[in-house]
């Protein structure tokens, strides 16, 4: 009997390792995972390949410093320069083109700030700081608040000489950023993906859309094991590999909210 459990616990302990080893860390932003595109891509690929998927879920900034320590066998995240940057100190394998969507400025129906309707994403923060209106910023070095950031530099405007007054960073995921627009009636920059999928939204309506300056791309790329040997860099490729090919991006394209498609694949192959 005691030959019997030591073979079966070996047996149970080959089973988990197995499992384990076939499990692999993502980090990503939290728009991938609060928009539910994660929850209906993650089983398709696990049915596809018999790999699991752990996610970290955290802005962009966090997601490329995860990979930078080795923690993570992919970054899946929405910063190019940041990106590139990644790529430059040679953290990832190769990037990768994997979908976009774009940004949105949301904000209370009553619009203050007189922005609704505007195409020009820079002439709308411009109005909302002259009119000193309630603007939640994330202000979590995610791949939104750079863009944030960015799109104020183009308005000409530094929003930090409204902090505390009209300008809150909050330091929170694209979620709880929406709550807190929508509990307080501010202004706000989302991803339309996450938007979408908000329920939540109180007062709040998409005032500013459609400028260029608001295309939101995703890449994706492997953290390089020869920094980092622990990254499992066959299983992480599968991923990317599936991500980007015909059925991964189908499934992208399939995801959709209220019939209303999230994200719109673009890889080049």
């Amino acid at each position: 009997m005691r030959k019997l459990v030591t073979i079966g616990a070996v047996l149970l302990w080959s089973t988990i390792a197995f499992a384990q080893d076939r499990t692999i860390t993502v980090a990503s932003t939290t728009s991938t995972e609060q928009s539910g595109l994660f929850g209906y891509l993650l089983p398709l690929f696990s049915k596809a390949d018999g790999i699991g998927v752990k996610v970290v879920a955290v802005g962009t900034g966090q997601a490329l410093d995860i990979g930078r320590r080795g923690d993570a066998d992919v970054v899946f995240v929405h910063d190019r320069q940041a990106e590139d940057r990644f790529m430059s100190e040679g953290q990832g394998v190769k990037r990768f083109d994997v979908m976009y969507n774009d940004f949105v400025i949301v904000g209370p129906k009553s619009d203050p700030a007189q922005i609704s309707g505007s195409k020009d994403v820079a002439e709308a923060l411009r109005k909302i700081a002259t009119a000193k209106a309630p603007f939640i910023s994330r202000g979590d070095k995610s791949g939104t608040h750079a863009a944030e950031l960015r799109l104020w530099k183009e308005a000409g405007v530094d929003p930090s000489a409204g902090k505390d007054t009209w300008y809150r960073e909050i330091g929170q995921g694209m979620g709880p950023a929406l709550n807190m627009a929508s509990s307080s009636n501010a202004y706000l920059l989302s991803d339309r993906g996450t938007w979408l999928s908000f329920k939540n939204r109180g007062e709040l309506a998409i005032l500013t859309e459609g400028d260029k300056r608001l295309f939101n791309q995703y890449g994706v790329m492997l953290v390089n094991p020869a920094k980092h040997p622990n990254v499992k860099a066959k299983e992480g490729q599968a991923f990317i590999d599936w991500l980007i090919s015909p059925q991964g991006q189908d499934a992208i394209a399939g995801y959709k909210v209220g019939g209303e498609q999230l994200f719109f694949p673009n890889a080049s192959h």
